[in-house]
């Protein structure tokens, strides 16, 4: 078939195919362990599936309202209020979403406009640079140092200017695992005071956290959440990543913004799930005991490893953990990435990626939420390497 037209000016001239993508599909290709993509091997709870299939077979089936069903909304404002001391009214300041993709993507999109500045700090999620270039905002980038991943707020003080419209932050943090403190928050209060600039917060991982630490939400500091939209995903919390299931919180002068590019990218979300998370939500031990189970898949991969060659980072959230291999070669990382998926069969994702300009810093991105027998067989691998 002939192509017409034979150029099309590309909107991402820089952006190809996510790395998660690549790497899964080397994975596959080389029936490789597939420790690179971020979803667990093991199923949601049989509980969970049978309220889905129990509103399917009611007729609960057909569009749900734009924001969300209000049962649901109202389950959010209770889950909220109890893990953060934060009130949320669940008709104008909580929104459903097809994911948190989606709400990433709707979120900068109704606040970004023509040459508005972003603040990113890198490494980071793959996903937010491309939604602020489609809006032709201007991501200016603040590099976390490794080990620790720390920010910089003399750094981003110096960065801020009349231009900034949005500060994305994301703890627990994808790809390292780092977190925030509340030090870090009420630093970035500070910087943001007598501001216009909004506040992302990509919370997907608030409930994998790590070694007794709470979650520094933005919802704690209400001089920070009255101008953020804060973004949180039923798919981590409850082993559901291909659900695409999501919230946002924001006050209600930014949600009546965001619900008007929500209602163009997918108008409702799925309806006989927001009716199943919604009972499912009723038992707080479907979020309240995930530290522990996570903690302790890290900790089973992390000693399952201890003699190899990898050097392990810190990981004090998320269900990723980052192995440094300067010990075990000098390749980049993504030939190093590559070599183990095609040579010993273990695919993971290189943290190079995350930055708009490839820093090597010889480490590797391993997810553990996995079952024990995958982790065995993927330690026994990593420590032959």
């Amino acid at each position: 078939m002939s192509k017409f037209p034979d150029f099309i000016p590309s909107k991402l001239p820089t952006i190809g195919t996510s790395i998660f993508a690549v790497m899964s599909q080397l994975a596959a290709e080389q029936n490789a362990i597939n420790l690179s993509q971020g979803f667990p091997d093991f199923d949601c709870a049989d509980k969970l599936k049978s309220l889905v299939a129990h509103y399917m077979n009611k007729g609960f089936n057909q569009y749900a309202p734009m924001p969300g069903i209000m049962p649901l909304r109202e389950a959010i404002a209770e889950k909220t209020e109890f893990c953060y001391g934060a009130k949320y009214n669940p008709a104008t300041e909580i929104t459903v979403t097809a994911g948190a993709t989606e709400a990433l993507y709707a979120a900068i999109s109704a606040i970004v406009r023509e040459g508005d500045e972003v603040i990113v700090f890198e490494p980071a999620y793959d996903s937010y640079v491309p939604a602020i270039l489609l809006n032709g905002g201007v991501p200016i980038y603040c590099k976390l140092n490794a080990p620790d991943f720390r920010i910089n707020w003399e750094e981003i003080q110096k960065m801020v200017s009349q231009r900034t419209r949005m500060i994305i932050i994301n703890s627990p943090h994808n790809p390292t695992g780092s977190t925030m403190s509340a030090d870090d928050m009420k630093k970035l209060e500070k910087i943001t005071k007598n501001t216009n600039i909004i506040i992302l917060s990509d919370e997907v991982y608030e409930h994998i956290i790590f070694d007794n630490k709470e979650h520094q939400s933005i919802c704690r500091y209400p001089k920070l959440a009255e101008r953020s939209m804060v973004i949180s995903s039923f798919g981590k919390t409850f082993h559901t990543t291909g659900w695409k299931m999501g919230y946002v919180l924001a006050p209600e002068n930014i949600t009546a913004e965001f619900r008007k590019t929500h209602q163009f990218i997918v108008f409702a979300v799925n309806t006989p799930i927001q009716w199943a998370i919604t009972d499912f939500f009723k038992n707080r031990d479907s979020y309240v005991n995930l530290p522990d189970f996570y903690q302790q898949k890290r900790d089973y991969f992390n000693n399952a490893i201890k003699g190899s060659r990898f050097k392990i980072a810190p990981s004090a959230g998320t269900y990723f953990q980052l192995l440094d291999y300067s010990r075990i070669s000098d390749e980049k990382e993504e030939e190093f990435a590559i070599r183990l998926t095609k040579e010993f069969k273990i695919a993971s994702i290189p943290v190079s990626v995350f930055y708009h300009k490839k820093i090597e810093n010889k480490m590797l991105r391993f997810c553990f939420a996995k079952g024990e027998d995958t982790m065995d067989k993927a330690a026994e691998i990593l420590c032959r390497i």
